[in-house]
């Protein structure tokens, strides 16, 4: 059995993104790897045997070409109502959501080391990525995704800092001068990660750094213009391009799920709505899933984005779509017997009502799109395999042009309600909408991150670290 770790000296070092490529370029050694990431504190989440992971160990997976599961990412929490629901194994566990932070790691150690020796005795190796830095001496004691897992795996450890922030050489120093000793032997490697100036600026520092730390700096990325989303999903890309279809995605603080827009942004100007002006000209709006739906309705009403989101609607030509939580922003009423969200009106756009219940509704989804008409005719018959992560059931209350499997799919006008997370993941949904598909996959940026490290990081050292001849 053997590891390899990645750790930051900062969150957004860019681990998940270099925990990609490393799972891709084992694998293209040869070898069948897996994913794993302790805990993972993301609204963004797929459904993979077992339950729900973070998308960046979903991700992993595929570039690992493995089958994802529970046990790639143990421990999920998922920000609600100023604290975090905890996700285990693929599904909540109530009573830990409840317990303040301090008091779940113990509880939580078990399964995440259980799950990780599952994983080495299963695959070859184990891709394991850490979270924030190491040298957070205020929360060492709980520590279960960083050094103490590394040294349950036996990992060595490449660190890695975001030089295109700036201090990187002070951001690696400080981390490993902050580490007991016997984690600083862990560390085997230094990479400086989103690299975009004149590499002849660099030197003496990863010569100055080696000979006060004893650790080689061992690979120097480019910054790497990908596809994949990030971490949050919603990280600022490129300007607008002119020529493609103006498309706002409504982001309030609760937002979910928004990495399914990725392939989006390769066929649409696609902005991210925070203020009432940013969904002026859209010729689609879409409200994506929420993890808490009343809260994001009031701040809707607070920034004045929900008449924003109606004048919208109200607007020929203009198409507006709800995804889970988006559909039941647009429906009536919400209604909240146990106290698990909140009831009030909703926006008011479609004819539904949703009643939250405690139980969360986690399973993959095949779906057929039904007949529709108007702007929506282009779907027809469309077949999308997706996901579902909601506590809420809708029904209808009045007329719509179609309504589809228990309001998974509902219409009416220029107004499409989706429960089936990922329609926007389809190339035939994109094309149908907006006149184009992806012209690169998933698999194409694997290749594109796998390349980067072969060629920017020292190929030797990532062999002795498998323990590869």
């Amino acid at each position: 059995m053997t590891a390899v770790m990645v750790q930051g000296c900062t969150s957004w070092a860019g681990k998940s993104l270099l925990t990609t490529a490393l799972c891709r370029w084992y694998a293209r050694q040869g070898l069948r790897v897996a994913p794993f990431k302790a805990q993972n504190m993301s609204n963004n989440a797929r459904v993979v045997a077992g339950g729900e992971i973070g998308v960046a160990q979903w991700l992993q997976a595929g570039a690992a070409g493995v089958e994802p599961d529970v046990r790639m990412n143990p421990v999920l929490l998922k920000p609600e109502h100023g604290g975090s629901q905890v996700v285990v194994l693929g599904r909540v566990d109530h009573e830990l959501s409840r317990r303040p932070w301090r008091e779940r790691s113990e509880h939580l150690w078990p399964t995440v080391e259980r799950a990780l020796t599952e994983l080495l005795d299963t695959y070859d190796l184990v891709v394991i990525e850490g979270a924030g830095s190491p040298a957070e001496i205020n929360l060492a004691a709980n520590d279960i995704v960083n050094m103490r897992v590394a040294e349950a795996a036996g990992a060595p450890v490449l660190l890695a800092a975001d030089i295109d922030r700036g201090g990187a050489f002070a951001h690696l120093f400080g981390t490993w001068a902050l580490l007991p000793p016997r984690h600083r032997e862990r560390i085997r490697g230094f990479v400086l990660n989103r690299f975009r100036g004149d590499a002849s600026l660099l030197p003496p520092g990863p010569e100055q750094l080696e000979r006060l730390t004893g650790v080689r700096t061992v690979g120097v990325v480019p910054m790497i213009r990908h596809d994949l989303p990030d971490e949050d999903g919603a990280a600022l890309r490129a300007p607008l391009r002119g020529g493609l279809p103006p498309v706002a995605v409504v982001r309030y603080p609760a937002a979910s799920n928004l990495d399914e827009f990725a392939s989006l942004e390769q066929v649409a100007d696609v902005r991210w709505a925070t203020q009432p002006w940013h969904v002026d000209g859209a010729a689609t709006v879409i409200l994506p899933g929420s993890k808490h739906v009343s809260a994001d309705l009031a701040w809707l009403r607070s920034t004045g984005l929900d008449d924003a989101v109606r004048d919208a609607a109200a607007r020929p030509g203009v198409r507006l779509v709800g995804v889970c939580g988006g559909l039941q922003l647009l429906g009536r009423r919400l209604e909240d017997p146990d106290g698990v969200d909140g009831a009030g009106d909703a926006l008011g756009l479609l004819p539904l009502t949703t009643t939250f219940a405690p139980d969360k509704l986690v399973r993959r989804r095949s779906l057929n799109l039904p007949a529709l008409d108007g702007p929506w005719r282009g779907l027809t018959g469309i077949e999308i395999d997706g996901y579902e992560i909601r506590q809420g059931r809708s029904v209808v209350d009045g007329r719509l042009d179609v309504a589809a499997e228990q309001a998974l799919v509902v219409a009416r006008g220029n107004v499409l309600g989706c429960y089936v997370h990922g329609l926007f993941e389809h190339p035939a949904v994109l094309e149908a909408l907006f006149g184009a598909r992806p012209d690169r996959t998933l698999a194409d940026t694997f290749e594109l991150l796998a390349d980067a490290v072969e060629k920017h990081v020292d190929g030797r050292v990532l062999r002795d670290l498998a323990v590869l001849s």
